[in-house]
């Protein structure tokens, strides 16, 4: 649902960017609109070609324009803060909103929540 959401803000945004600069087309600002409909755009299929999050053996990837990594066995603790996971080690900390996540998917996630919280 949130990226059918971002492709209609793409969408939004493009059309006032060509309605703004036929109308305007000396006013430079007018085309911050163009931007920022191409940002919903790149957002929506990158989001739509990537996986929200990816499990590995010893790693857990969120996939967004700067991927976040955290080491399984670097884990100290896994926290649930509402609709939020929050991954802690040491170093670094990972926030994952439930809601990004498909149902299926999300029972997929739990299990192995479960699964890890058993090994440590």
């Amino acid at each position: 649902m949130h990226l059918r959401w971002k492709f209609i803000f793409g969408l939004f945004w493009l059309i006032l960017g060509a309605i703004s600069i036929t109308n305007n087309p000396e006013n430079y600002f007018n085309y911050g609109y163009l931007i920022a409909s191409l940002f919903y755009f790149v957002n929506y299929f990158f989001k739509s070609k990537n996986q929200y999050l990816t499990f590995d053996n010893d790693s857990i990837t969120l996939n967004n324009f700067i991927s976040q990594r955290i080491s399984l066995a670097d884990l100290n603790q896994i926290k649930k803060d509402g609709r939020n996971y929050i991954f802690q080690s040491e170093k670094s900390e990972l926030r994952i909103n439930t809601r990004l996540i498909d149902k299926n998917s999300l029972k997929d996630l739990k299990v192995i929540l479960k699964n890890l919280n058993t090994k440590n």
